[in-house]
C-alpha cells in the first residue's frame, strides 16, 4: 500500500510546522512561565526550517540532503519532542507538556505516512515518480 503524503505535501507541512512550533509558546501561553519549553520550541521550530531549506524535495532551496536524511532527522527530533517534558522538567505545565506532545506525535504520524522516495536529481519535476 502506498503511502498518503508525497515529498511536495510533506515539504509544506514541513513549513507550517516550522512556523507553528515557533510560535507555541505565545498561542499556548506558556512563553513567560516555561522558559525551557519555550527556548526548545525555538530551537525545534528553527531546525525543522533549517534542514527543510536543504533537503533534496521540491520546496528544498538549496537541496543537498537526502530526502531519506531528512525523515531520519524528523524521527529523531519528533521523539525528542514527546520525552521533552520528562528530560527537561516541564511535565507539570500541561499547556507545554501537551504542545510538545502534539507537535512530537503529529511529526511522527507524518513522518510514518510519508513516501520516501528520493527526488530524481536528473529531472526535478513537482512530483516525480
Amino acid at each position: 500500500m502506498e503511502k498518503p503524503i508525497n515529498r511536495f505535501v510533506h515539504g509544506i507541512i514541513d513549513y507550517k510546522y516550522a512556523a507553528l512550533v515557533s510560535a507555541a509558546p505565545e498561542l499556548a501561553g506558556f512563553k513567560d512561565e516555561e522558559k525551557t519549553a519555550t527556548t526548545l520550541c525555538r530551537v525545534m521550530g528553527s531546525g525543522a526550517l533549517m534542514y527543510s531549506v536543504f533537503t533534496r524535495y521540491e520546496l528544498g532551496l538549496f537541496r543537498v540532503m537526502p530526502f531519506k536524511t531528512h525523515l531520519m532527522i524528523d524521527f529523531a527530533a519528533n521523539a525528542l519532542a514527546v520525552t521533552a517534558p520528562w528530560l527537561f522538567g516541564f511535565y507539570r505545565n500541561e499547556r507545554a507538556r501537551n504542545v510538545f506532545l502534539g507537535a512530537g506525535l503529529l511529526g511522527l504520524a507524518v513522518g510514518s505516512l510519508t513516501q520516501t522516495q528520493e527526488m530524481d536529481e536528473t529531472n526535478p519535476q513537482m512530483l516525480s515518480d
